[in-house]
């Protein structure tokens, strides 16, 4: 009573599910390893955001690209901005992740250690767009003389890491994308590869708006994609072999319906006869 299994239905069916299993099997590996990557990303920006600051010059150097190791390592600065050469960074969100507006990036010039007179960018914060968006906003002024800044350090933006198009034609101080070798080409002197997101001081007045902490607590959904993809990859076998349960019961019931009919005995021809006189 198997025989339907060889009919070109259940071939299929049979072939789609097997082609199903591998498939959602894969996913949930892809989905594992994702969360695998969260976690670790999550124990390297903790462990990173609570180490001991060091100076900037220990993690990079004009031209170096920053290791993912150091990837948000608290650093120290000192030195004089350079508020000539600021720029703003365009459609970049608040806190709220919500409301579009700058990064206000600063040139800040080391006047000590062995990297004296280097330049290294720093993020000091967020600023509202406004509403002519063709001019150099109002930006906040940046302290004056000699200033120490604690942040934390970042890799240089680019379009393929960061999914921003990197627009050209931008109004006159305006940039779509932190880049230590872009601004060292408009310098015209050695940038620090990458550059700090300033934690601390707090500016005046709260503007900038300093950019938040990594979001290092949640985990996302991954694993549990990952425990569906992988229910779902059991349930097709299970799901087989229930149809496969109800064809075989289906065809019993209606093979005995037939061998019923057949094995019933014909009416008698003069009773049929008498019942209609």
């Amino acid at each position: 009573m198997y025989r339907f299994l060889l009919s070109r239905q259940w071939v299929i069916l049979t072939l789609v599910g097997l082609v199903l299993i591998p498939v959602m099997i894969k996913l949930g590996f892809w989905q594992y390893h994702r969360h695998e990557h969260r976690v670790a990303q999550n124990q390297l920006i903790a462990d990173n955001l609570h180490a001991t600051p060091v100076p900037v010059t220990d993690l990079t150097a004009p031209g170096r690209t920053l290791p993912r190791d150091d990837m948000w390592r608290r650093v120290t600065a000192s030195g004089t901005y350079d508020t000539r050469h600021e720029v703003v960074v365009r459609q970049r969100t608040a806190a709220d992740e919500k409301t579009i507006g700058y990064y206000v990036l600063t040139p800040l010039v080391l006047d000590h250690g062995p990297r004296k007179g280097t330049t290294v960018l720093v993020n000091r914060g967020w600023i509202a767009a406004g509403n002519d968006l063709t001019r150099f906003p109002d930006v906040p002024a940046a302290p004056k003389g000699r200033v120490t800044v604690t942040g934390r350090m970042m890799a240089d933006e680019t379009t393929e890491g960061s999914g921003i198009k990197d627009k050209r034609g931008l109004p006159d101080r305006q940039v779509m994308l932190i880049n230590s070798e872009r601004q060292a080409e408009a310098l015209h002197r050695p940038v620090l590869g990458g550059y700090i997101e300033q934690s601390a001081p707090q500016p005046p007045g709260g503007t900038p708006e300093l950019v938040p902490e990594p979001d290092h607590d949640s985990i996302g959904p991954h694993m549990a994609y990952a425990v569906q993809w992988w229910l779902f990859a059991a349930a097709v076998p299970v799901g087989w072999f229930v149809l496969v349960r109800r064809e075989r019961k289906d065809r019993l019931a209606a093979a005995e319906g037939a061998d019923s009919a057949e094995s019933a005995p014909a009416e008698p021809l003069s009773r049929t006869v008498a019942s209609t006189e």
